[in-house]
């Protein structure tokens, strides 16, 4: 098997296993190709919320250990791919490619905090240069198309084999595209956004070490996925990316960083905990059928078997 970021562990891979069982005994519709995972066990002193006090070559020196499920499958990734998006627009930022104006940073929240489709249009807009809009002539269709792939080309110049098979070149809507965005997407849909749960948990491996663009900007986009547990927060605001997702199946006490991602079609979380008795870990879950993401029950149960089955989580 390539080698991958992290170091495939057989005791956690066990543990994934008997959780994605019970899952399966406990919602039997869900399909065994209906669900990826990715898990990753940060176990001190694994140098993660460094500040940037580690070097990019050293860090990724450093393998967490790790299991995976599906991992490399592509799978329409719904509003996660705002995460790849945020990771894009800082580094823009950072080589002073676009300006940090107000409105910049005020859609940039909105991505993350709210999943907000129109600000994302705004980010895409923004770093690529393109716009949305009635269908162009072929010659100046081709050159939008070229301006619109600058997130990908970005993406494949980290090589990462994580990254090698993935799109992320699509705006995210709430009733669908129209003009040159629905002709871009393909009359098959073949150009839509994919990603894989590995490709998704290295993104947040990379911002959770402090080495996504820089440690400044890593801890700015931390900052925006920054989710509150409190059962008074969440009812106040219907539309949180907790309620139905992995961060419902935490206890309190827990510390969450978040990018949840919901359609029609598919319902996804890729979380960062801090608990109290575990090693700090991520978990990455994708799920797809009409039915399924309809069902707000299967993430939750997810993190809450795992957090019951993870001995080899914990913080002995």
């Amino acid at each position: 098997m390539a080698a991958t970021f992290f170091e495939r562990d057989t005791q956690l891979q066990t543990v994934l296993d008997q959780v994605l069982e019970a899952t399966w005994e406990a919602f039997p519709r869900l399909a065994r190709n209906q669900i990826a995972a990715t898990w990753l066990v940060y176990e001190p002193p694994f140098p993660i919320n460094t500040g940037g006090a580690i070097s990019v070559a050293d860090f990724w020196q450093h393998r967490p250990r790790g299991a995976s499920y599906r991992g490399v499958e592509l799978i329409y990734p719904a509003s996660v791919v705002k995460l790849f998006y945020l990771v894009a627009a800082h580094e823009w930022l950072e080589r002073d490619m676009v300006p940090a104006t107000p409105e910049v940073e005020r859609a940039l929240r909105d991505m993350i905090v709210d999943s907000s489709n129109d600000a994302t249009g705004f980010v895409i807009d923004v770093l690529t240069g393109t716009t949305s809009g009635p269908e162009l002539p072929p010659g100046p269709f081709e050159t939008w198309k070229i301006q619109r792939n600058i997130i990908n080309r970005f993406l494949q110049s980290l090589q990462w084999p994580e990254l090698a098979t993935i799109n992320a070149n699509q705006k995210t809507w709430c009733d669908g595209p129209y003009g040159r965005e629905r002709i871009f997407l393909g009359e098959t849909y073949e150009n839509r956004n994919l990603l894989t749960t590995e490709a998704t948990a290295r993104l947040l491996h990379s911002i959770v070490g402090g080495v996504a663009v820089s440690g400044a900007r890593s801890q700015t986009m931390m900052n925006l996925m920054r989710r509150s547990l409190d059962p008074r927060a969440l009812a106040a605001d219907p539309e949180n990316q907790v309620t139905g997702f992995l961060g419902a199946g935490l206890p309190l006490q827990a510390a969450l960083w978040s990018k949840a991602g919901l359609t029609s079609k598919v319902r996804h979380d890729a979380a960062y905990i801090e608990l109290d008795g575990y090693s700090p870990f991520q978990l990455v879950v994708f799920t797809e059928g009409a039915e399924h993401s309809q069902n707000e029950a299967i993430l939750p149960f997810v993190m809450q078997t795992l957090l019951a089955q993870s001995e080899h989580v914990r913080n002995n």
